[in-house]
């Protein structure tokens, strides 16, 4: 079994956290769905025949009768940009703010595990346009600077409207990235437009670079999808519009989820014609399910 955020507790280093979750899922990987892949943490690299011999590492083949080569900071596997929507809508429910946490959480891990494996990884930060941007690199001190990113949206809602132009944002995502790379994008998907031609239009412009993409859908789907609460009087806010609305939930309940569900129909319809991988996450479930999606992703690159 995986952690997730009710079996941890408060953790003031995000660092360490995301330490704790990647040895974890590599520890649980013999047991798992994801048993037989490779993750590799080390310094060196095979050494393949016809390369200079110039970096081979002799200490090491003295001990091992083995040939690597010293591996160094610029020298990557895989180029990925970490989107994160950080629109007011992923900081629901309020006070944990589950949403935000659980992918800043997810992005922590992810950032870990791709630097310790050699890969550069960069961030990207969005609402109503993109707010942050970083290089794509594979330091160590890369990595903390990341998290400290990170830890500050996790810790910091802005108080100014910030409705998310998720199209508008992959558009401007799509001509920043000019090397081929992997793409994974954490957002609940809410917007504040209706149109769903202007997102596939996105998307498809971040394919059209070449680029592979990964998208992690997350919701609170108790409430966000099942529209679970107490059968009594709520006043519902859309924190992309802010528009304000009072009812009893049960009054239209079965309504809602008929919607909802096309929503989500029209999404995964959309990624697929894409040929983009779409995961629908629960922020109730455990965090091995996007390390391994994102494994999965890898080995389809490889």
């Amino acid at each position: 079994m995986g952690l997730d955020l009710s079996s941890i507790k408060k953790f003031d280093n995000l660092e360490l956290l995301a330490k704790e979750l990647v040895e974890g899922f590599i520890t649980g990987l013999h047991r798992s769905p994801y048993h037989g892949f490779s993750v590799e943490f080390a310094e060196h690299k095979h050494y393949n025949f016809g390369e200079s011999t110039k970096n081979i590492d002799w200490k090491v083949f003295a001990k091992t009768d083995q040939l690597f080569v010293k591996q160094y900071e610029e020298e990557t596997n895989l180029r990925c940009t970490i989107l994160m929507d950080i629109s007011q809508s992923m900081y629901y429910p309020k006070p944990k703010y589950d949403k935000i946490r659980f992918s800043i959480y997810c992005a922590a891990a992810l950032s870990h595990l791709m630097i310790s494996q050699r890969d550069a990884v960069g961030l990207i930060g969005f609402s109503n346009g993109v707010k942050l941007t970083t290089a794509q690199k594979s330091s160590k001190s890369h990595l903390h600077q990341l998290l400290l990113q990170l830890n500050h949206w996790m810790e910091t809602e802005s108080t100014q409207s910030s409705s998310s132009q998720i199209a508008e944002s992959i558009h401007a995502v799509a001509d920043k990235i000019s090397r081929r790379s992997l793409v994974i994008l954490f957002t609940d998907m809410f917007q504040n437009s209706s149109s769903s031609t202007d997102l596939y239009e996105s998307l498809q412009h971040l394919k059209h670079k070449n680029h592979e993409v990964l998208i992690f859908h997350v919701s609170d789907q108790n409430t966000e999808k099942a529209f679970n609460f107490e059968d009594r009087p709520y006043l519902f806010i859309d924190s992309e519009n802010g528009r304000k609305i009072k009812i009893t939930p049960s009054l239209l309940k079965e309504q809602y989820q008929i919607k909802t569900e096309k929503f989500y129909h029209d999404i995964q319809q959309m990624c697929g014609q894409l040929k983009i991988d779409f995961v629908e996450v629960d922020t109730k479930e455990t965090f091995d399910k996007i390390l391994g999606a994102y494994l999965v992703k890898r080995r389809k690159m490889s």
